[in-house]
């Protein structure tokens, strides 16, 4: 099952470009200065060569700024508030303090100054929607930055908690950024992470490794009800963090759920490569984690289908192992789950910022030196797609108010990182994102393409409702790729909340809808007003379909098949996980 590889070999003397390319990365935090350059060009060309939308920008600005004084002089004097009405609703300035004079003026002459950037730079005529969007993205980051709510003279929140305390809070806030600042330096857990310990508080569920390859260690759980269901599941992770997100303390453990709900589950666990796994490809992660713990779940339970549930990443390899089982005729699998997982990338959401072929061969160049992409690489790029609530917020609340977050086990879990090896993370860019192999049937697995068509098994998918990293709508083109009967499910929540979702919890709620293999295709929009709307998890929701694609209750399998050199290894949650 080895793919062809799709990496060009550099051309001689071309690794003096690549090791320069790595090094002025560390001065750009990874982001390609030529695909900036060329955003900001074809913006700023179209817009120059449009003198009907210049005019307009100024005669916009022109009106705002003069209707602007005129309002503040029908307002009471400094003493008392403005009473303004917001021109943009905004959760950074709810803070009744922002009604008084003379933040009320900071925070919407902010305000006004941030809409009429977000005019000027987008609906230039002529300007290619993905430069557009990086140039928008990339002036609303620089505006981020000077929100009179991120410094403390002018945030009347961060004053008054100053004059209450006595400026307590300006020392917490210090002794706050210390401690992270150190927490960098020595790249060891954020403070409280310490409690949330891998197989002591998380990934606690009993289990054993059963097998371990080189890439992957495959966990089977211990049963915890007498009986269970003949077909067994298997999780296929993402490999860009640690698996336990789905097993994380007991209260918030999508394993714990499901083995107590009578399923007898293995999960694999990836390898965290360093520079020995460059070389390292997605055919290898088909082959040596999706397959072979296929072929060892099967040496457990011969003769059962298998329900394999993949997330993220591990969703979109799980949809390429399953189209080249249908394609080979392998029918090992009882039913397919897919959890915030793409199999259509044309539509990625913010992700396409810094996905262009400029982006990416500025990324091959870092990894090239590396050997791999580095978590805190990773990590950087989600918090600029959310930079208000992971930056800004985190900046304000941390350092100038003198709170903190209170750790949680998702939290910890969220700083546990892993590396990604450079020849996969090359595959998978230009692949899946840049190309859209997958969805358009030129994936290759082994000597042919595979094609969603070709998956024979029933499929159950979720995605989330505010999700950064694989927007629902782009999970919802599944419907177009596949022709078997589909559950699709949108939960309330983001990437990982969204998943990460026990029943109990106050506030959560989904939507879901089954398009049977002769239904009728309803776009996103549509698919919102059809889908019935339901209180609380989601995770009953998908026991109740397992149930309906499963047998009836047996007895337990074994822990493992010692005949078939499947012998217990370890307990879980395993050695792999470990890895730092």
């Amino acid at each position: 099952m080895k793919q062809v590889p799709t990496i060009e070999m550099p051309l001689p003397g071309s690794n003096l470009d690549r090791l320069a390319h790595a090094q002025l990365a560390h001065l750009t935090g990874g982001i390609s200065p030529a695909a900036l350059a060329m955003a900001f060009e074809d913006w700023l060309m179209h817009l120059s060569h449009n003198p009907a939308e210049q005019a307009k920008l100024i005669q916009g600005l022109a009106e705002a700024f003069m209707q602007f004084p005129n309002r503040l002089q029908q307002s009471p004097r400094p003493s008392g508030t403005l009473g303004l009405d917001p021109f943009v609703p905004d959760r950074r300035f709810t803070h009744p303090g922002w009604q008084a004079w003379p933040f009320n003026v900071l925070s919407q002459f902010f305000l006004l100054t941030e809409e009429w950037w977000k005019k000027a730079t987008t609906g230039v005529r002529g300007v290619s929607p993905h430069h557009e969007n990086v140039v928008s993205f990339t002036v609303r980051q620089l505006l981020d930055v000077m929100s009179p709510a991120n410094f403390l003279w002018t945030n009347p929140a961060v004053l008054e908690r100053t004059a209450q305390t006595g400026g307590a809070n300006l020392i917490q806030g210090l002794r706050n950024l210390m401690a992270d600042v150190q927490h960098q330096q020595s790249k060891s857990g954020p403070p409280g992470a310490q409690a949330f310990r891998a197989g002591h508080e998380v990934a606690v569920t009993p289990g054993q490794v059963i097998f371990r390859n080189s890439l992957i260690e495959l966990i089977q759980y211990a049963p915890s009800v007498p009986q269970v269901r003949p077909e067994p599941i298997l999780i296929v992770p993402s490999w860009i963090m640690k698996y336990y997100i789905l097993d994380l303390s007991p209260d918030n453990s999508l394993i714990r759920y499901l083995v107590g709900q009578g399923y007898t589950v293995f999960s694999i666990s990836w390898a965290n490569p360093g520079r020995e796994g460059r070389d390292l490809g997605m055919d290898d992660y088909l082959r040596l984690g999706v397959m072979e713990a296929l072929d060892a779940i099967a040496a457990v339970v011969p003769g059962q289908g298998i329900h394999a549930t993949g997330y993220c990443l591990g969703g979109t390899l799980l949809a390429i192992a399953a189209a080249a089982m249908g394609r080979d005729g392998d029918a090992r699998l009882a039913s397919v789950s897919m959890l915030a997982a793409q199999t259509d990338f044309t539509e990625p959401g913010e992700m396409a910022l810094f996905i262009d072929s400029s982006q990416v061969s500025f990324l091959e160049d870092i990894m090239w030196d590396q050997g791999y992409l580095d978590t805190t690489q990773m990590a950087s790029a989600f918090q600029l797609l959310n930079s208000r609530d992971l930056v800004w917020s985190r900046l304000l609340k941390d350092y100038l108010m003198g709170d903190r977050h209170p750790m949680s086990d998702l939290m910890a879990w969220n700083a546990d990182g892993t590396r990604l090896p450079y020849r996969m993370h090359t595959e998978y860019l230009r692949r899946l994102f840049l190309n859209n192999d997958l969805a358009s049937g030129r994936y290759p697995v082994g000597t042919q393409p595979v094609a969603l068509t070709d998956i024979t098994c029933p499929i159950f998918c979720v995605a989330t409702l505010r999700d950064h990293v694989a927007p629902w709508r782009s999970v919802h083109k599944l419907h177009l790729l596949a022709d078997v009967p589909i559950t699709f499910l949108l939960s309330s929540g983001g990437h990982n909340v969204g998943i990460v979702n026990p029943p109990g919890i106050p506030g959560r709620s989904y939507q879901v809808l089954t398009r049977p293999r002769d239904g009728r295709y309803f776009d996103p929009e549509a698919w919102l007003r059809a889908a019935p709307t339901h209180e609380g998890s989601w995770w009953p929701e998908w026991i109740t379909w397992l149930d309906a694609h499963s047998g009836q209750h047996t007895a337990p399998p074994s822990m493992g098949n010692t005949a078939a050199g499947l012998s217990p290894l370890c307990a879980a949650p395993g050695t792999y996980v470990r890895q730092v």
